[in-house]
């Protein structure tokens, strides 16, 4: 009876490690989910959309669990990753400066093919007689700008960039100092609405609005598109590999890359882009440098 009672008690305890160690492994597991982010640049109906589709193509094929991170702002994006609670970034050419100097280490792995020759477009109300940044400045004391967010690259530093560059500083040479709308979609609204003379923004999404039919041309036009710059790039944290392994970090860059119009169109389509090509850190070398002499980074 002694040996029952024995042979109990060691059962009991072994099945008792046996459910601590299922527990333990199972809270890594739930712990381990890929968590994807990217700047709200525009429709918050469309990003979610984007992001479903995409982190269930991505779950298929790492074979890991991936959600999607919604941002109020492109500042909460930045900080979401560089406090590790996003793993990998959607970033505007901006943005993933910002965030790689956060957390050395942090790399681009790709962009879309269009990133290598981003523009940014300057509209205006159409009954305003404005067809170049020359005839902007014979203007601007009398005429109210828009930009998007502040910390957007296409809606923000490039356009205050070639507007210093054409000799207008946004700050005092307008009526009053410039609004930021936060998003490329709201940019065109407001120049249309007639709340902005002029606003600046997204390529993209600019042909995108026009493609639908959202644009009333009788309203607002554009008068002036920028020289070509990088922009949008996808970001891997640096603690990536530390926890999902050594290679992982290729496995994600190969599954961008593998994206392609016959079998994923609707991904890409949300992204506007044909599809994904590699990049690194160092395309965006003039973007950085560009922060820096506005004072936007240090």
């Amino acid at each position: 009876m002694l040996i029952s009672r024995r042979y109990f008690r060691a059962t009991l305890v072994s099945f008792f490690l046996l459910a601590m160690a299922a527990t333990a492994c199972s809270g890594n597991q739930e712990q381990l989910i890929l968590k994807v982010g990217g700047i709200p640049d525009q429709d918050t109906s469309r990003l979610a959309r984007r992001y479903q589709v995409f982190s269930d193509y991505l779950s298929r094929q790492l074979g890991v669990p991936v959600e999607y991170t919604a941002s109020v702002d492109y500042a909460a994006v930045v900080t979401a990753f560089t406090q590790g609670e996003i793993d990998l970034a959607f970033f505007g050419g901006l943005t993933g400066v910002q965030a790689r100097l956060q957390n050395p280490g942090a790399r681009v792995i790709a962009q879309r093919e269009n990133d290598a020759r981003f523009h940014s477009k300057f509209i205006v109300r159409s009954g305003l007689s404005i067809d170049s940044l020359t005839g902007l400045k014979e203007q601007a004391k009398e005429l109210t700008i828009t930009f998007g967010s502040e910390s957007s690259t296409s809606g923000h530093l490039m356009p205050r960039h070639f507007l210093i560059q054409a000799g207008i500083d946004p700050d005092r040479d307008f009526r009053s100092l410039p609004n930021f709308s936060g998003s490329h979609d709201l940019t065109w609204y407001l120049v249309s609405s007639g709340s902005f003379d002029v606003g600046a923004l997204n390529e993209d999404v600019w042909g995108r609005a026009v493609r639908d039919g959202k644009v009333d041309a009788g309203k607002v036009r554009v008068f002036y598109t920028t020289p070509e710059y990088f922009d949008y790039s996808w970001t891997v944290s640096a603690e990536l590999e530390r926890i999902y392994g050594e290679g992982f970090a290729d496995e994600l860059r190969a599954a961008l890359l593998a994206l392609n119009p016959q079998e994923h169109g609707e991904i890409l389509d949300l992204f506007n882009t044909q599809r994904f090509i590699e990049s690194n850190n160092a395309n965006y070398g003039e973007i950085e440098a560009v922060a820096r002499n506005l004072g936007i980074v240090r």
